[in-house]
């Protein structure tokens, strides 16, 4: 058995609920603001804080340098400061109780098998996790304050702010006042309800109030996070409305996973590519053998030709009523869009009751491979035929994708390409074969 063990040591504390989670405010918080009372991210405390800041080196025209620092199957990966930053005020706000249970004590393992599919044991997430608070069946919907967002979230649960510098260095302020007048800020916060260690929100421009809905300068930040945090284990993932995102209010998620997602090892075939690729150079593939239907972005001559695409990829779904999950991988250079159907399904009453059974709602992570199961029974049978059935219901048809693939051709100015062996490759979208090897182990625990 190969085990590995966090490079942090993780104290453990009672879970307490954070500021914003109690439905009153106090007079000893009132005397530590200037605003509401409860110190937060409303308009009305938000101005007048000093939140730290981070401010990142803008990289949107620099040129894509080719993977020199290691990556999920291999090498060192280099230790950004951002990433030094973010776990160590992370482990502070466990360490402060502001988490509604201890992540660190959940089991997560490996499911033996062709794929690696990891399995977490999370009872935790299931029980206090917030409920959703909308229908799910329009991906576009207006935000709607009178429901949770994250204007209510406590100052003590954000990290720090995250912004853009004209130059091309990072900076780190302990305190710095906002500015709300020129820029809404953009934040990065704890997720109160973690799936895995690191587990944060980046929330863009969070006093305009924006809904879930992705736009191409809110997709550009969450590249620059993972850029930014240089970590081949830090991936950021989005969930529209539709593909179970819980809040409306735009954010998207990241968290550290120190081995790699099932989705990152499987096969590809490049179905379609820039139409003036020295200008810009992105290349779209398809998945084969995974259980989801998917398209993976790589290239670009520059970070913002690939952030592009996937943007304009991603409002032609929105606009189209197609809810579609993101997963941002490899330090931003690897993006694979994963529009899925199980919603749907469920309403409709087309979900087998075994599946339906497990409460697993399939959205960014679970699709990617990384299964966060809720019962114990379910995570100590665990098995690879059971991700791959779960999985399989999420993926659409294939006559519903080459829909979609023609809707992002055209909303990317992509053209179509030959699918080189693509009959030969292309594996059936069922329970029964899969077809990728894994480099793990089988029986690999990671531990906490």
């Amino acid at each position: 058995m190969v085990c590995i063990e966090r490079m942090l040591t993780i104290k453990r504390v009672p879970t307490v609920v954070s500021n914003y989670q109690e439905s009153g405010s106090s007079e000893d918080l009132k005397s530590r603001t200037e605003g509401c009372g409860r110190n937060c991210l409303g308009d009305c405390c938000l101005p007048v804080s000093k939140l730290p800041l981070y401010v990142f080196k803008n990289a949107e025209h620099e040129r894509v340098e080719e993977d020199i620092h290691g990556s999920c199957n291999g090498g060192s990966p280099q230790i950004s400061s951002l990433n030094n930053l973010l776990l160590g005020q992370w482990e502070n706000r466990m360490n402060r109780g502001l988490f509604r249970y201890d992540v660190t004590s959940c089991e997560t393992k490996v499911i033996p098998g062709k794929y690696g599919f990891i399995a977490q044991l999370n009872e935790g997430r299931h029980l206090k996790k917030r409920p959703t608070e909308f229908c799910i069946d329009k991906v576009l919907q207006p935000f709607d304050e009178n429901k949770f967002n994250f204007t209510k979230v406590g100052q003590e649960e954000v990290l720090f702010r995250f912004e853009p510098n004209k130059g091309k260095t990072s900076f780190y302020f302990h305190s710095s006042p906002v500015d709300s007048e020129k820029d809404s800020p953009s934040v990065v916060a704890i997720n109160a309800s973690p799936i895995e260690y690191g587990h944060v929100l980046l929330i863009p421009r969070v006093l305009d109030l924006l809904p879930q809905r992705i736009d191409r300068d809110s997709l550009l930040l969450a590249f620059q996070l993972a850029k930014e945090a240089s970590d081949p284990f830090f991936r950021v993932g989005y969930n529209s409305l539709g593909a179970f995102a819980t809040i409306n209010h735009l954010h998207f998620q990241a968290y550290y996973l120190s081995v790699p997602f099932p989705i990152e090892k499987a096969p590809t075939c490049r179905t379609m590519s820039s139409k003036r690729p020295y200008e810009t150079g992105v290349v779209v593939s398809k998945l084969l053998n995974y259980p989801v239907r998917g398209l993976v972005f790589e290239g670009g001559c520059k970070l913002h030709d690939l952030c592009n695409a996937v943007a304009s990829s991603c409002i032609s779904l929105q606009d189209n009523n197609i809810p579609f999950n993101l997963l941002i991988s490899d330090r931003g250079k690897r993006i694979f869009l994963l529009p899925q159907c199980y919603a749907e399904k469920l309403a409709r009453g087309e979900v087998n009751q075994e599946l339906l059974d497990t409460q697993v709602n399939p959205a960014a992570w679970e699709i990617s491979g990384h299964m966060v199961l809720k019962h114990r029974k379910d995570y100590d049978e665990a098995s690879e035929q059971y991700a791959w059935r779960l999985l399989a219901e999420v993926s659409l048809s294939e006559e519903r994708f080459q829909d979609v693939k023609r809707l992002v051709c055209e909303a990317a100015n992509l053209q179509p390409e030959d699918e080189y062996n693509s009959i030969q490759q292309e594996a059936r979208y069922d329970s029964t074969s899969p077809q990728v090897t894994t480099h793990l182990h089988q029986g690999f625990l990671v531990l906490h």
